[in-house]
């Protein structure tokens, strides 16, 4: 899938004499619209990045669905943060060899054609993904996942949720030489992990009958480690029935919409782990996503399957409306800075 143009240096002599940018403003439940805002300055320890692409993520659907808590407008470029693209201006005390390199960000306004960041808040991308798109931060969320979930050789591993990170995770625990279970809604996501090396995928329908099949599967011993992705009380309930005694409970779903109850007798009586393998230290984030973009190049994680489907930044709201949706065929998304 290539997207992009790789002559950096002609697109950096065609935006050095812009003043201005589009920037996507969210404005309520549901509604956003195209800004034109000056082009924001770098400070001391600062990049500025023209943007070629943002991912669109999962959790930005709670803050778009416009909860009670959540105040609009939002800033300017606000929910992006899976961005990538050329640095074209620095601050002080920042190496000017960076000028003109192409990075993945871990800033957080870039549905915009320009997002300021840290220099500790990218990370290089390097030739042979010129022209690709790079959405780094979940690739280093996944990274990080599995990273925390200990998954070792013969592992049984249960991944309960296959969208773009339960996919991912599917890939990388069967890399790993793991024996993959894949629960999912959607026939396509099964699919799909079957493509990425699960050995037996199951429909998530049935809660109970979802429970006899892998006690069936593992001859009543369930699974070394279960990771959750979905983010949901069902789920979550799901992936402790699913974990052996003394396994491993991975809590990679962002629940962002409110308190959750867990089966704290289960939980006590199997001595289970519970690891929330969510990372925010910045250094944790962009180890991650280094050592994700360094997979991805020796082939060892393949993301671009998963990006099925691109908008230009003035339909960023039915990017997040096809991302609530998932229509036939979607997996991820992505914003494109043509």
């Amino acid at each position: 899938m290539t997207l992009f143009p790789n002559d950096q240096s002609d697109i950096m002599e065609r935006i050095s004499a812009r003043s201005t940018m589009r920037t996507a403003v969210v404005t309520g439940p549901g509604r956003m619209h195209i800004e034109e805002r000056p082009l924001p300055t770098p400070q001391a320890g600062e990049v500025r990045v023209r943007l070629q692409g943002c991912g669109v993520c999962a959790s930005n659907l709670v803050p778009w669905s416009g909860p009670e808590w959540m105040e609009f407008p939002l800033p300017p470029g606000d929910l992006g943060h899976e961005g990538w693209g050329l640095v074209d201006s620095i601050g002080a005390d920042v190496d000017p060899g960076l000028l003109g390199q192409r990075v993945a960000t871990l800033s957080h306004a870039s549905f915009a054609e320009y997002d300021i960041a840290q220099v500790d808040e990218i990370v290089p991308l390097p030739k042979e993904l010129d022209g690709r798109p790079v959405p780094g931060e979940p690739l280093g969320c996944a990274m990080n996942i599995f990273h925390r979930s200990g998954i070792r050789p013969g592992d049984r591993v249960a991944i309960i949720g296959i969208g773009f990170l339960g996919a991912l995770l599917t890939q990388l625990a069967a890399n790993a030489g793991a024996e993959v279970i894949a629960i999912s809604r959607r026939q396509s996501s099964l699919e799909l992990a079957e493509q990425f090396g699960a050995e037996t995928t199951i429909a998530m329908d049935d809660h109970w009958q979802i429970i006899e099949t892998v006690s069936q599967l593992t001859e009543g011993r369930f699974c070394d480690v279960v990771i959750e992705t979905a983010g949901k009380q069902w789920p979550l309930d799901l992936a402790a029935e699913l974990c052996a005694e003394r396994g491993r409970l991975i809590i990679a779903g962002y629940h962002q919409d409110g308190p959750r109850q867990v089966n704290m007798q289960l939980w006590n009586w199997r001595g289970l782990d519970v690891i929330n393998a969510h990372e925010r230290a910045p250094e944790a984030y962009r180890k991650g996503t280094t050592e994700a973009i360094e997979a991805v190049v020796a082939g060892r994680l393949n993301p671009w399957p998963l990006l099925t489907h691109s908008y230009p930044l003035d339909r960023l709201g039915e990017a997040l409306d096809d991302a609530a949706a998932r229509p036939d065929g979607f997996v991820k998304g992505f914003v494109r800075f043509d």
